[in-house]
């Protein structure tokens, strides 16, 4: 009996282990299943969405495209860039040619009208003096619109068309007003370059009198800046409407801005404050929002133009804010403010004001006191006579910024129509792939 009673004992025994290891590997799975894999911050946020615990996320095949169509320049890969620019130009050629030949009416009538001026032009008779005063003028207009165009989407740094062409041109009109006291210079030469007429006036010149004279430039140069910030609208709104990744970098950067605008904008910098301050102005105010912007001179306008794009902006209300602002009202300022610091009494002071620079003030007086009385020596020779040259450390100077911002702008060209066909090439193997 006491044996029976031990081995029963020892059974009971054997039975509760086993129950309590049952117990304990069912609590071992319990507290698997509830394992969080929420990663340690330490009381601390992730800064801009990043992952915590070494991740970092996978680019996309657009970025990688992206990152490889930033190489395809002239300095990295030259004739690549080069075969890929001239493909770009084919390919453009012929997207303009079928989307003409989408508007048969409208190629009807430009091809009519097109025959008819060149029989106008070639036929001889007296009307071949009107025909060369209207191509004079079309050449001419035609010359400060692309300035414009050129200014905004082209030289890409500080010193535009306006300091290289129309300010210049403000300033020799000026000058000459001033000394031959008169704006009706002969044309020609007028205004491949200035002579005084032969018959003076005795009225006095006036700031409105010089400005009536060099509006028209001044307003078509405006009209060709507002066209120049037309790509940046159109991008956007492109690129708001399809979906796709932006690939334009400024782009990308007004992205970002917004969100960083959304999210916290007391770390913001100064510039990225202005930037943003645009940004709702222009998409808060709307047309007059956009005038206010253009009027005045503007760094930062190319960001206007993204955001009227990537809201939505109709396009009459974007164009034709900034055609009022930039043709209108910035260029009579600036018109205003050429006009007044070249007058012929501000000129000489501005000159004697030269000699209060330590070491280079006499130096510099010099050579604008010769160029100056070479400009006017020249208003006052015979129509037809040429400019006698003379070297000039001054002239020299400008023509070797312009020569410098012509090979930029030139170079900016290529790698732009290179990028633009690697894009191309992307776009058509990601369509065959799907």
């Amino acid at each position: 009996p006491i044996m029976g009673k031990t081995g029963k004992a020892k059974k009971q025994q054997q039975q509760l282990n086993n129950n309590r290891k049952s117990e304990s590997s069912e609590a071992a799975g319990d507290a698997a299943k509830k394992v969080d894999f929420k990663p340690q911050t330490n009381g601390t946020k992730p800064a801009n969405n990043k992952p915590v615990g070494g991740l970092k996320p996978s680019p996309s095949m657009n970025t990688l495209s992206r990152l490889d169509r930033e190489k395809v320049v002239l300095w990295r890969r030259p004739f690549t860039a080069i075969y890929y620019a001239v493909r770009e130009l084919i390919c453009l050629f012929g997207e303009g040619l079928t989307s003409l030949l989408q508007f048969r009416l409208f190629l009807t009538v430009v091809t009519v009208v097109g025959a008819a001026v060149s029989y106008a032009y070639v036929t001889p008779g007296p009307h071949q003096e009107h025909v060369g005063v209207i191509q004079a003028n079309l050449l001419w207009w035609s010359w400060w619109v692309l300035l414009g165009v050129a200014s905004s989407i082209g030289l890409g740094s500080g010193l535009h068309t306006f300091l290289l062409y129309l300010g210049p041109h403000i300033a020799a009109v000026t000058l000459a007003a001033y000394e031959c006291n008169s704006v009706d210079f002969p044309e020609p030469p007028y205004p491949d370059s200035i002579v005084c007429p032969e018959t003076t006036s005795d009225v006095a010149i006036t700031l409105w009198t010089i400005v009536a004279k060099i509006r028209v430039e001044s307003f078509l140069w405006g009209v060709g800046t507002a066209i120049g910030e037309l790509p940046p609208y159109f991008m956007a709104r492109a690129a708001r409407l399809s979906g796709n990744e932006p690939d334009d970098e400024e782009y990308r950067e007004f992205l970002e801005l917004l969100e960083a605008g959304k999210q916290n904008s007391g770390e913001m910098g100064l510039v990225d404050r202005a930037k943003a301050w645009m940004e709702k102005t222009v998409a808060k105010v709307g047309f007059f929002g956009i005038l206010a912007c253009a009027s005045v001179p503007n760094p930062l306008f190319d960001l206007a133009g993204i955001t009227c794009g990537h809201f939505l902006v109709p396009f009459w209300t974007f164009f034709g804010a900034t055609v009022i602002g930039k043709a209108v009202i910035k260029m009579h300022v600036q018109m205003l403010f050429v006009v007044v610091v070249f007058s012929a009494h501000h000129v000489e002071e501005l000159v004697s004001l030269l000699e209060g620079i330590p070491e280079i003030g006499k130096k510099l007086r010099g050579p604008i006191e010769e160029f100056l009385a070479n400009q006017k020596k020249a208003l006052h020779r015979a129509p037809g006579t040429p400019v006698e040259e003379k070297f000039n450390l001054l002239g020299s100077i400008m023509g070797g910024v312009v020569s410098t911002m012509v090979i930029y702008f030139l170079v900016t060209l290529v790698n732009g129509l290179a990028q633009s066909y690697h894009k191309r090439l992307y776009e058509s193997t990601k369509a065959k792939n799907k």
